[in-house]
C-alpha cells in the first residue's frame, strides 16, 4: 500500500470523507505556487509542494465552495456537498519566499494549554494559509535542563529558574526567572514529546520550524558558581528582578552554545534557523556601537561554529520598543556584525512603524514585513484592512530584494481572525481588491446580502484603528470615576459606538430569525453576533459608568443605584452571550489548563496560573494587560470588580466623604489576588443559543 502523502492526510482531516473530490499533482518549480483546474468531475490541484497544493485547497474552499476552516480547533469546519469545477484554471505564485507565523508571546497567551488536538488543527491552519516558517519554541526547557544540570546546577534549582508556564514566553526572552515555578517535571517531559509531534508535521507540510539558540540569559547560579565569568544583570523588565545576561565574548559563551544547540539537535533536529533575542525591552549592558558589534557578531558565529548552515532570526520590536536608544550608528554596528543574509529581521509591528524604512532596509539584511494586530488577546475590533493593504503594496514595491518574506507576530489568537486572512493570502496575491475580498469573507461568515452590507460597513467604519497593548472595553478596565483606573486598560475606538449598533441591527435581524444553515456561515456567524454584540455592550458600559460618575458627584444615590441596575443586567446579558461561543469562554482555558496536570495539586497549580495571566499578570504594572471579554470572566471577575467599586462608592456617598480611590485600589488588590486562587468551574461547552440571547439583547438595547 502506497504510504500517504502529507496533502493529502491533511485533506482528509479537512474534508472528512469528502477528500475523495479532489486530486492533488506535484510538479516542481523555481517558485512557489499552486494552480486549480477540472479534470472530470474532480478538483484537480497542481503545486510545487505540500505547503503550495495546502494553499491551493484553501484558496478552492474559500473562493468556489465558501468553506471556512478557523485556527480554533473548537469551531467546527461546516462543509458543503457542492464542490464546482473551475471553469478557468487559476494559478497564484507566492510573492515571497517566507511566510512566518508567530510571536514568543503567543506561546503564554494563547497555547500554554495546547495539545496535540489544537495543535494538529493550528498547523493545518498554517499550510492551508500557506506559512512556511512558524516560531516553533515549545519544549525546549527539556534541552535547558539537561544543559544546568551539566553545569551542576540541582533539579530543584532548574526547575525554581523556569517561570510557570503562561509565563515561560518572558522566561525565555529573558524578562524574567522563576515567576510561577518550579515548573513541574511532567510539564518539561509532555512538552518535549509535544515539540516532537509538532515540528514532524510541520517539516512534513514544508515548513522551515525556527527553533531557539543561546542569547546570553543565564541563571543566577551559573553567576554565582563561575564569578570570573563576564556575566552583567540586564535592566528590570516591568518591575522584575533583574536577569542575568552571559556577555557573548566570554568563552563560556560559546561552551553553552555549544552544548545547548547540540543537545536541541539531537533531541528535535534542526532546519537551520534560529531564533536569538538578547535585550527583548531591555538595555544591553553597554551602549557603545563596538560593543553591540561584538556582541552580535560572537553570538551569530557561537551558532555557525555548531551549525555552519545557521541563520539567525531576530525580533526588530526592541528597536522600535526603544527607538530612541537604538540610534542608527548602533543598529548599523549590531546588525552589520553578521554576515549579510546570515541574520533575518522580524519588522515586528510594520502596521504601526515600518523599521526597515528607517534603518536603510536594515543594512541590507533579510527582513519579513510582519503585522502584528494583537497584544495579550484583547478582545477589540481593530485593525484596518485598507490601510493594511496600502502599507503592504507599499512594502512590495518599494521594499527590493532583501524582503524576503510576509508574517504575522500577534501575541494571540481568536480575535478579528479577517486581518490574518487577508495578510496571509495578500502573498499570493499580485492584484488586490479589498472589496471583492470582503464580499467573499462575509460570504463565508454567512452568506446572505444582510451580511455583505453588514461587513462593508465593518470595514469602512468600524476597523479604523491599529492595535496597541492596553486596550479593552472600559467594562474590562480597573474600577474608576473617570479614566480608566490603571494604564492597562485603555478603552479607547475611534468610530462611533452608533456605527457598530447599524451593523448590529443591518446583519442580525434576518440572521436570528431566518438562518438555519447556510453553506459555511453557521458557525461563523455565531461568532461574529457574539464578537460585535459584546464589543457593543462593553463601549456602552463607559456611558453607564459615566452616568453613575454623574451621580455621585450630584449625591444623587437614587440615580447611582439605578445606573448599578443597568449596569449589573448590562454584565449579566454580556456573559451570557459570550458564553454561547467556546471562543469568547473562559471554561475551556481553565479546564485545558487543569488537563495539563498529573496530579490534583498540579492541576491546581495550573489553573492559578491560568488564571493569573489573564487577570493580575504579575509584578507591579501588568495588571489587566491580557484583559479579554470572556463568558465567566465577565460575571466572576470584571462584573465583581465593578460591584465592589460601586458599594464602596455609595458607602462613601452615605456617610458624607468623598470616595477614597488609593484605599478602594488596595482593596481591590486582594479580591483579584484571591480570585487567582480559587477553583470555580465553568462551563466548556455554550449551554445556550448564540442566537436566542443575541435576539434579547437586541430586544432590549437596539430596538
Amino acid at each position: 500500500m502506497a504510504q500517504q502523502r502529507p496533502i493529502d492526510g491533511l485533506a482528509h482531516r479537512i474534508l472528512d470523507n469528502q477528500d475523495t473530490n479532489f486530486v492533488f499533482e506535484y510538479q516542481l518549480d523555481t517558485v512557489d505556487y499552486f494552480q486549480i483546474g477540472s479534470i472530470g468531475n474532480k478538483i484537480h490541484i497542481v503545486g510545487n509542494n505540500d505547503n503550495s497544493l495546502a494553499m491551493g485547497l484553501n484558496h478552492y474552499l474559500q473562493q468556489y465552495s465558501h468553506v471556512y476552516v478557523s485556527w480554533n480547533a473548537r469551531e467546527p469546519i461546516q462543509l458543503t456537498c457542492a464542490y464546482p469545477p473551475v471553469t478557468e484554471p487559476v494559478r497564484k505564485e507566492a510573492l515571497v519566499k517566507e511566510r512566518f507565523m508567530l510571536n514568543y508571546c503567543t506561546f503564554g497567551y494563547t497555547m500554554p494549554w495546547w495539545q496535540w488536538e489544537q495543535w494538529e488543527r493550528f498547523i493545518d491552519w498554517m499550510a492551508l494559509h500557506g506559512i512556511n516558517m512558524p516560531l516553533a519554541i515549545t519544549g525546549q526547557e527539556a534541552v535547558w535542563y539537561e544543559v544546568w544540570k551539566e553545569f551542576g546546577m540541582s533539579d530543584e534549582e532548574i526547575r525554581g529558574y523556569f517561570s510557570g508556564p503562561a509565563h515561560l514566553p518572558w522566561h525565555r526572552m529573558a524578562n524574567l526567572d522563576g515567576f510561577g515555578g518550579p515548573l513541574p517535571m511532567s510539564w518539561i517531559e509532555s512538552q518535549k514529546e509535544l515539540q516532537k509531534r509538532i515540528l514532524a508535521r510541520e517539516r512534513e507540510l514544508d515548513m522551515t520550524p525556527v527553533l531557539p539558540a543561546f542569547a546570553g540569559h543565564v541563571p543566577r547560579q551559573i553567576a554565582e558558581n563561575i564569578p570570573k565569568a563576564k556575566i552583567t544583570q540586564l535592566s528590570s523588565w516591568c518591575g522584575f528582578e533583574p536577569t542575568y545576561f552571559l556577555n557573548s565574548f566570554d568563552p563560556l559563551f560559546a561552551v553553552i552554545q555549544r552544548r545547548f544547540m547540540e543537545k536541541e539537535i539531537e533531541m528535535f533536529g534542526t532546519d537551520h534557523i534560529y531564533g536569538v533575542d538578547p535585550f527583548n525591552e531591555m538595555d544591553p549592558p553597554r551602549w557603545e556601537p563596538e560593543y553591540l558589534s561584538e556582541v552580535s557578531e560572537n553570538i551569530y558565529y557561537s551558532m555557525s561554529d555548531v551549525d555552519p548552515q545557521a541563520r539567525w532570526l531576530q525580533m526588530s520590536w526592541v528597536f522600535y520598543y526603544k527607538r530612541k536608544s537604538w540610534t542608527p550608528e548602533r543598529l548599523r554596528a549590531y546588525l552589520t556584525a553578521v554576515p549579510t543574509g546570515k541574520m533575518t529581521l522580524l519588522d515586528y509591528f510594520c502596521e504601526k512603524t515600518e523599521v526597515w524604512r528607517t534603518t536603510e532596509g536594515f543594512y541590507e539584511q533579510p527582513y519579513i514585513w510582519c503585522y502584528l494586530g494583537n497584544f495579550g488577546g484583547n478582545t477589540m475590533l481593530v485593525g484596518n484592512i485598507n490601510e493594511l493593504e496600502k502599507k503592504l503594496s507599499a512594502a512590495l514595491h518599494d521594499a527590493g530584494p532583501n524582503m524576503t518574506g510576509i508574517g504575522s507576530t500577534l501575541e494571540a489568537f481568536d480575535v478579528s481572525p479577517q486581518i490574518y486572512e487577508y495578510l496571509f493570502q495578500r502573498a499570493w496575491e499580485t492584484d488586490a481588491d479589498v472589496t471583492a475580498w470582503i464580499e467573499n469573507w462575509a460570504e463565508l461568515r454567512c452568506g446572505h446580502e444582510y451580511c455583505n452590507k453588514a461587513w462593508k460597513l465593518l470595514n469602512d467604519s468600524v476597523y479604523k484603528d491599529w492595535s496597541f497593548y492596553g486596550l479593552g472595553t472600559q467594562l474590562v478596565a480597573r474600577p474608576s470615576l473617570e479614566g480608566h483606573g490603571t494604564y492597562y486598560t485603555k478603552p479607547y475606538y475611534s468610530y462611533s459606538n452608533d456605527t457598530l449598533k447599524q451593523v448590529c441591527i443591518k446583519l442580525f435581524p434576518k440572521v436570528l430569525i431566518d438562518y438555519v444553515c447556510l453553506p459555511g456561515g453557521k458557525d461563523a456567524a455565531n461568532y461574529d453576533i457574539v464578537n460585535f454584540f459584546s464589543q457593543w455592550l462593553g463601549n456602552h458600559f463607559l456611558d453607564v459608568r459615566n452616568d453613575f460618575t454623574v451621580a455621585y458627584k450630584n449625591k444623587d444615590m437614587k440615580e447611582m443605584k439605578r445606573q448599578v441596575k443597568i449596569a449589573n443586567q448590562l454584565f449579566e446579558d454580556a456573559d451570557r452571550l459570550l458564553s454561547t461561543h467556546p471562543s469568547f469562554m473562559l471554561g475551556p482555558w481553565i479546564a485545558d489548563a487543569r488537563a495539563m496536570g498529573t496530579t490534583p495539586a498540579e492541576k491546581d497549580y495550573y489553573e492559578r496560573q491560568a488564571r493569573t495571566i489573564l487577570t493580575i499578570w504579575g509584578g507591579p504594572v501588568l495588571n489587566d494587560y491580557a484583559n479579554r471579554m470572556w463568558g465567566g470572566l465577565v460575571k466572576d471577575y470584571y462584573a465583581r470588580r465593578w460591584n465592589l467599586f460601586f458599594d464602596a462608592v455609595m458607602k462613601s456617598v452615605k456617610k458624607g466623604r468623598e470616595f477614597d480611590a488609593e484605599a478602594f485600589s488596595k482593596e481591590l488588590s486582594k479580591f483579584e489576588y484571591q480570585w487567582t486562587l480559587r477553583h470555580t468551574q465553568y462551563p466548556t461547552v455554550p449551554v445556550e443559543s448564540t442566537r436566542a440571547v443575541g435576539n434579547e439583547i437586541m430586544q432590549r438595547y437596539m430596538r
